[in-house]
């Protein structure tokens, strides 16, 4: 499988990318494609450190990494998914599974807040399911720690939300978060309740943030 990320020179795609190569081809995607070029070198480096590995990791701009994608993540900020998602989805295949853990949040005085609450703004599923010509828009790993996911020794304990409308892309999704050792996926419902699994990040981090704890995850029980 190809698996692209928009946004992968960040630290989720790195996280993603050292992860997921184990078992798949992963495209790193970048508006500059020889920046994404030496994540991906740099990437295949650490990956290869923690073991072999079956896929390949190779970079690119981001339309290019749209178009080969057998699945896409949106590893993008929430104010950039209009100019970011109307270049690449447009290109993406027809049966391309796409797959949003953007956050719209902000930091204030007060702490981490919900920018859909806060402003009567879309959610991130809303906003990019616009650019989508089909209904294979999943929302999935919002509240994953980013320091953990960027080392695979580490245990990640925790359960996934996962949100959508297709029950094969649901499915392709799942099986993607069961690859990461100890990630539990739970459907949460529609695409239409994506923004409950959106709204956990912050509240997760002011959680963190007043009790001092370390890299915390939700895990139902």
């Amino acid at each position: 499988m190809n698996i692209g990320i928009i946004g992968g020179t960040g630290g989720m795609g790195k996280g993603f990318a050292i992860r997921w190569c184990k078992n798949h081809n992963v495209l790193i995607g970048s508006r500059n494609s020889e920046k994404a070029s030496d994540a991906a070198k740099t990437y295949n480096q650490i990956a290869e450190s923690y073991g072999k590995i079956n896929g390949t990791i190779v970079g690119d701009n981001n339309v290019a990494t749209a178009q080969k994608s057998d699945v896409l993540i949106l590893s993008i900020p929430y104010e950039n998914i209009d100019s970011i998602c109307s270049q690449v989805l447009p290109q993406i295949k027809d049966e391309c599974i796409v797959i949003s853990p953007i956050v719209p949040m902000e930091k204030t005085k007060i702490g981490f807040e919900f920018i859909p609450i806060k402003y009567g703004k879309p959610s991130s599923f809303d906003l990019v399911k616009k650019y989508m010509r089909s209904n294979k828009l999943v929302s999935a790993f919002h509240v994953i720690s980013e320091k953990k996911l960027l080392d695979p020794s580490m245990i990640l304990n925790y359960d996934v939300f996962v949100c959508g409308d297709d029950k094969d892309a649901i499915e392709t999704v799942n099986g993607l978060v069961s690859q990461i050792k100890d990630l539990r996926p739970l459907y949460l419902g529609s695409g239409e309740l994506s923004y409950m699994a959106e709204i956990a990040t912050p509240l997760l981090l002011n959680v963190m943030i007043r009790n001092k704890l370390k890299n915390p995850g939700f895990k139902i029980c």
